[in-house]
């Protein structure tokens, strides 16, 4: 795996050579934009909106508009500003319990490996995290930005899981948290889930759409047409009728096992 950052990751005193690699890989297709009269690839091209003429990339600047129709220009120079002093380690500025983080802060995770004369150290730090369930807490830098992260032991390895800022996240809807059930409601739904209860296998589950469509375009190109089969349509369950829809899930369930 390439790597995309090296330094060295700290706890203490104790500084350790790592590097960084991406722990997930998206897959997709990539589209040129046509025109619908000849299928002819979209140029677009960079309008100056005052003059009607095109501008080249070397005469773009970016520009931060503080009021209606009024923009100052920020520079490199300015982003250096902002950005906070780089360094190239990963300092571990507190420990917490696991349980504690809520899920929702975690945003994208990364694989810690060790660099050459750090292994001794780093699996140390894997065996304590483990050993005390706890995660460090850190902070580093990536691509000009500085970031907030978790630390944790995983498949014996390290994982660095970016988070977001409390401020990145949003308020729960007041709208999802406000309607009262009863307790024969709640009786019903926490049996349906025992009876679906199973042993989570991320195996069982495949991201079957880029494999579909490369299949569509396969067929499109050779000439044939390939149906598409309407979807179920599912009736959604009302207050009136939510109790007759859980016993009747229950009783597919059973009949399911």
């Amino acid at each position: 795996m390439r790597a995309i950052w090296s330094g060295t990751l700290g706890f203490g005193l104790v500084n350790i050579p790592v590097k960084l690699v991406s722990a997930v890989q998206s897959e997709a297709i990539d589209f040129d934009m046509l025109s619908r009269d000849d299928l002819a690839p979209v140029r677009y091209a960079r309008i100056d909106t005052a003059t009607g003429n095109e501008v080249e990339w070397k005469d773009i600047v970016k520009g931060y508009q503080y009021a209606k129709g009024k923009y100052v220009v920020v520079d490199e120079e300015d982003f250096e500003k902002a950005s906070p002093q780089k360094s190239r380690s990963i300092d571990i500025l507190q420990f917490a319990k696991s349980d504690e983080i809520d899920p929702i802060y975690f945003e994208k995770p990364y694989y810690i490996v060790p660099a050459k004369g750090g292994e001794k150290s780093y699996r140390l730090l894997v065996k304590a995290l483990e050993e005390t369930e706890s995660v460090g807490i850190a902070e580093f830098m990536l691509r000009n930005r500085e970031h907030v992260c978790a630390i944790k032991p995983y498949k014996n390895v390290l994982l660095l899981d970016q988070m977001r800022y409390q401020e990145e996240i949003k308020e729960v809807p007041e709208a999802a948290k406000s309607t009262k059930v009863t307790a024969q409601e709640l009786e019903l739904a926490k049996k349906l889930i025992t009876n679906l209860t199973e042993t989570f296998d991320p195996t069982a589950f495949k991201d079957t759409y880029i494999a579909e469509l490369k299949k569509v375009i396969k067929a499109k190109a050779a000439g044939k047409h390939i149906r598409i089969a309407e979807p179920e349509e599912r009736p959604t369950a009302t207050v009136k009728d939510l109790m007759d829809i859980l016993k009747r899930s229950l009783e597919k369930g059973k009949k399911r096992a």
